[in-house]
């Protein structure tokens, strides 16, 4: 159910961008329990004028290769679940897209199942029993 945003300056290749949204959903498949074909992810290509953020916010260390994830997904998860979330994305970013850690923001917004709906005007996660998600 998470609907993954990607924000990030116009340049990079399209295996960039595939290695980018792989690493994202494998990170979520393996620590925040997202069933695989749950995959909903919109990437926006930004100028540097349309996309602005502190190079040293935090005592960070930001350069043009910035990478902004959000993931809206439904609330429920602990600490310790959404930390090692942060801690896989950052290394397969590393490993598959040459993403620094120190260039990457994550935001993860929280909703309720109530609050999601995927079509036919019903919500889902409501309506539909729970192996139905899978």
């Amino acid at each position: 159910m998470p609907l993954v945003t990607i924000d990030l300056l116009q340049g990079r290749t399209d295996a960039e961008l595939d290695a980018i949204t792989e690493s994202v959903q494998t990170a979520m498949v393996e620590t925040l329990d997202v069933p695989e074909r749950d995959r909903f992810q919109v990437i926006t290509e930004h100028s540097p004028r349309t996309l602005r953020f502190d190079p040293h916010y935090l005592g960070g260390d930001r350069g043009e290769a910035f990478v902004l994830i959000r993931v809206q997904l439904a609330s429920g998860r602990c600490t310790q679940v959404k930390r090692a979330f942060y801690a896989r994305v950052a290394e397969l970013l590393g490993e598959r897209a040459a993403v620094r850690s120190e260039d990457l923001m994550i935001v993860l917004v929280e909703n309720g199942r109530e609050d999601w709906s995927f079509g036919g005007g019903i919500a889902d996660y409501v309506e539909k029993p729970r192996e139905q998600w899978r």
